[in-house]
This record gives structure tokens, sequence and C-alpha cells, in this order.
């Protein structure tokens, strides 16, 4: 919102304030705000869920590494929503309809793994909500977003399906088409990240590098020069997003402060449901579901490994890996915790720089 103030006092008082409608500054400035708010504020968020012992539970059949982990404060994740709502409320034009979805559909699924974690955690209900319920919210949270992104869907190329590494290749979709496609990006990217947040950092820093990238997505697809020279959709005021992701990055940075191994806190389903949805909302504001699966292909690899692993055991009664999701395979093969973290960062890291390879070539 200071864009609105900053706009005022340039017409009434200095031009200089004009700086602020310049994205990139108030991208840089939304990951300083965010990144500050987390280092600021998370200490006592850390002391505050200790006080009230609300610790992580550990599953019994898990690696025994884990076991001394139980009881390391958890929903930290409020911290990460927190910080990216503020930085994006200060620094985004709140005029801009892209922003709200994004912010609220973010919130919107915070809040169920909120009520989730809560009912665990502090209710003590081993179950928390059940999967029909949940699954039940992020589906109605999921297809509100999905409406809203094709009714107010300004241009074609809002509702088509673009094609990476080719220049002219898109398909226009139908109505359903699109909301299907859109209500699966975002309910199955919350899933996605959600089940890899199982080891200190895991998830946090891949959805950093990943927010990043759709950042520059945004930017270059909200620019009309830029996007015709890359042969990408311009898509009108979607660069405004980059405000969003640029606050994403600064709060994911801020939390992994914390959450680092051996981290002192975890994000819980407060923080993993909600930044899988952001991910998802702004791919389908961009126009880049496919590259969103490319540059988070370890939450692919982590989701398809839970698949298989249901499916192969109850067909047959036998299990693929060791232990699902895929990470807990490589613990239980004996890889200490922060190679198996570091590797998936690593394997990130070239996903995320395939993905970004896509601006170019076509």
């Amino acid at each position: 919102m200071l864009v609105l103030l900053a706009e005022w006092l340039a017409d009434h008082f200095y031009s200089g304030f004009n700086v602020f409608q310049y994205l990139t500054l108030r991208g840089i400035l939304g990951v300083l705000t965010a990144l500050g708010i987390a280092l600021i504020v998370g200490p006592t968020m850390i002391r505050r869920l200790s006080r009230d012992q609300i610790g992580q539970q550990i599953r019994e059949d898990g690696p025994k590494s884990h076991f001394s982990k139980a009881g390391t404060p958890t929903m930290g994740g409020a911290l990460i929503l927190v910080a990216i709502a503020v930085a994006t409320l200060l620094w985004a034009d709140p005029r801009n309809r892209y922003v709200w979805i994004v912010l609220l559909t973010t919130l919107a699924f915070g809040a169920i793994g909120w009520v989730d974690d809560y009912k665990k955690l502090v209710l003590r209900n081993s179950k928390g909500l059940s999967a029909r319920a949940k699954y039940s919210l992020q589906s109605g949270a999921g297809l509100l977003a999905a409406l809203l992104l094709y009714f107010t869907a300004q241009v074609p190329v809002e509702t088509q399906l673009i094609v990476p590494f080719f220049k002219n290749v898109a398909w226009n979709l139908l109505g359903w088409q699109f909301i299907a496609l859109a209500y699966f990006v975002i309910v199955g990217s919350s899933n996605a990240v959600n089940l890899t947040d199982g080891l200190d950092g895991l998830a946090i820093m891949p959805t950093a590098m990943v927010a990043g990238a759709l950042a520059v997505f945004c930017y270059a697809s909200g620019n009309r020069i830029f996007a015709e020279y890359l042969g990408i959709p311009h898509v009108p005021g979607v660069g405004e997003v980059m405000v969003f992701c640029a606050a994403m990055v600064g709060a994911g940075l801020g939390f992994l402060w914390f959450n680092a191994y051996p981290a002192q806190v975890f994000m819980g389903d407060v923080g993993a449901l909600a930044l899988g949805a952001a991910l998802g909302t702004i791919a389908v504001t961009v126009r880049q579901e496919l590259v969103l699966f490319v540059m988070g292909g370890v939450f692919v690899m982590e989701t398809v490994s839970v698949i298989l692993q249901v499916a192969s055991f109850k067909l047959t009664g036998r299990r693929i890996f060791r232990m699902a999701p895929l990470h807990h395979h490589f613990e239980l093969k004996g890889w200490p915790e922060p190679r198996v973290i570091v590797r998936f960062w690593i394997i990130t890291i070239m996903l995320v720089l395939v993905g970004l390879a896509t601006l170019k070539i076509r």
C-alpha cells in the first residue's frame, strides 16, 4: 500500500517518490521486509511455542534419528505467512487483482493447515483434521481460486495452456478445462510441498528457489517488451505478483535461519500447505504450470514416491521404497540427514535453471 502513498507524495511534494513505481525496487524491498520480520519475530515465536508446549510429534515407524526431534516447536509456518502478508501489503499495488487472489489463496490454505496443526498439537488429537475434511477444504479453496482467475480473465492468454520450449504452441482451454487445470495445480502443489516437509530445511529452501524463479517469470510476462522479445505470453498486470514472490523468498530465507539443521522450529501444515498453494496459484496466474512441474521436481518426486508406495503395497503387498516420502528412503539407506537435504537442494537448483532456460530456448 506504500505505493499509493508514494504516488500521492510524488504528485504533491517531490517527484523522486516515483522511484517506488519500479517493480525491481519494490521486489527488493519485499525480500528485505519479509526477511527482517522473520528474523526479528522468529526468536519470540519460538519461545512462545516452546512455552505452550506446541511440539512436533514423531512417527513411531520413522527413522530413529528423528526421535530426538520430538517436542521441537512447530506451527512456525505462521511466521512465514505473517512476513509474506505484511511485505506484500506494504510493497505491492493493492489495486492489482492477481496480488489479492494469490495472497488470499495462500492465507486460506494456511488457515486449513493451522486448524489441522491446532487439533493435533494443542488439542492433542493425533489425527488432526480427517483426510476427507482436509481435502474438502483444500478443494473448496483451490476451486474458488480457479473460478476467480477464470471469471476475471481479461485477455485470451490468461486461459491458455503454454508449452515451454515452443514459441507458438499454446492451447485455448475451455472454461471447465482451465478450472480443472488450475484446481489440480493449486491443490496438488499444496500437498506436494506438505509431503516434502519432513527434514530440516528440506521444503523451505526449494520453495524459496522456485518462488524466486517465478518472480522472474512474473516480471517478464508482465512487461510487454520483455514478453515479446522472449516469446512468452504477456499477461497484463501479472508483474505485480513479483512482489509477492519476493516476499516468499525473504520469508523463506528468514525461516530457514531457524529451520536449518538442527531445526529450532518446524513450519507445520500451516506453512507447508500455504506455500505449496502459493506456488501453484502463481504458476497459474503467469501461465507456467508446466514449468512449475519442472522446477518443483523435488516436490513431484516426493509425491510420486508416496503414490507408488501406496499403490504397490495395496496391489502386491510389497513396498518399492524402504519408506515414503522419498527422503525417508535415503535416510534408511544410511544417508545422514544433512546429505539428503543438501542433495535435494542441488537437484532443485538444476531444475530451476532448466525452468529459467525456457525463457530463452524457444
